[in-house]
């Protein structure tokens, strides 16, 4: 059992837990907000809702995982040594740092081109996904949270959100012109 808000607010467990509890709180603003657009008469008010509060409930708990402290402060700039290090290592490092990598941006990728008309296409998907990504390496750094600034963290978190673009092209490709993809 959690006992203080260090263990809630700051450790990967409190964070887990705090986003699964949350869950009722994010579906029930998804209800109201696509309810009160119903109302107002905004198209596809549902998909608009849920695709913004996926973003935001998707990403927001891995960014706080990302930002808790550490204990490996160094920056690794080399492309691909850290994921060959990764590699190396036993599957469970492999699950958890690949794996979760790769779902960081994940959420933006999804909903991302469902809600906004500009992010439909993925290079531009991935294009968001790395920059915000290479901020959070760089606020790693700069807050010295003893993380590993890597630029494979980058590319990972990139591909992550490609992919997911991938998976949810079906909801919005057919909504945009045949440029935008």
């Amino acid at each position: 059992m959690l006992g203080g808000p260090h263990e809630w607010f700051g450790t990967i467990t409190g964070v887990v837990l705090v986003t699964v509890l949350l869950s009722p709180v994010a579906a029930l603003i998804v209800w109201l907000s696509a309810r009160r657009r119903r109302a107002a008469g905004v198209p596809r008010a549902w998909r608009r809702s849920l695709a913004e509060v996926g973003i935001v409930y998707g990403t927001v708990p891995w960014i706080w995982m990302i930002l808790l402290p550490g204990d490996d402060g160094r920056v690794s700039l080399v492309p691909l040594r850290d994921l060959l290090t990764v590699l190396a290592a036993g599957p469970l490092t492999i699950i958890v740092q690949i794996v979760g990598n790769l779902l960081v941006f994940a959420a933006l990728g999804f909903f991302g081109p469902i809600r906004f008309a500009a992010l439909a296409s993925v290079p531009r998907v991935v294009a968001v996904a790395a920059a915000g990504s290479a901020l959070v390496e760089a606020a790693q750094y700069v807050l010295r949270l003893d993380r590993v600034t890597s630029v494979d963290d980058v590319l990972l978190n990139a591909a992550g959100a490609g992919l997911a673009a991938l998976a949810s092209r079906p909801w919005w490709a057919a909504q945009r012109p045949a440029a935008a993809s």
